[in-house]
């Protein structure tokens, strides 16, 4: 019977709880570039240095994206009205499809209690 001999070879490279190689930012770049130049394909070359495909596939998308604007999320503040002059509408479906609507929120729980018993 062949005997298999493998050699464990540590890197010092830093890791996670789960044991995951933690890579830098400049780490992952770099990656990239050397991915372009390879030729081989994203699936090659993660399985070549032991990058989980996914993993290095969202790497190379980050990259392919970082430079194009995106959206910008805006925000516009809105007044709340407040006065006792203002009615404010409230409706309360049941499970039975029955809407019942008021403004004065303690009439429409009071008649929702009366209609469920």
């Amino acid at each position: 019977m062949a005997s298999i001999t493998t050699e464990l070879v540590e890197t010092g490279a830093k890791r996670d709880e789960r044991g995951r190689k933690i890579t830098t930012p400049a780490e992952r770049v770099a990656l990239i570039a050397q991915y372009r130049d390879s030729g081989l394909t994203q699936k090659a070359f993660a399985r070549q240095e032991g990058i989980k495909f996914s993993t290095f596939t969202s790497w190379v998308q980050g990259r392919r994206f970082a430079g194009r604007p995106g959206r910008k999320v805006r925000f516009a503040e809105l007044p709340v009205m407040t006065a006792p002059s203002v009615l404010v509408g409230l409706a309360v479906q049941l499970p039975d499809g029955m809407v019942v609507r008021g403004s004065n929120p303690s009439e429409v729980a009071a008649l929702v209690r009366a209609l469920r018993s």
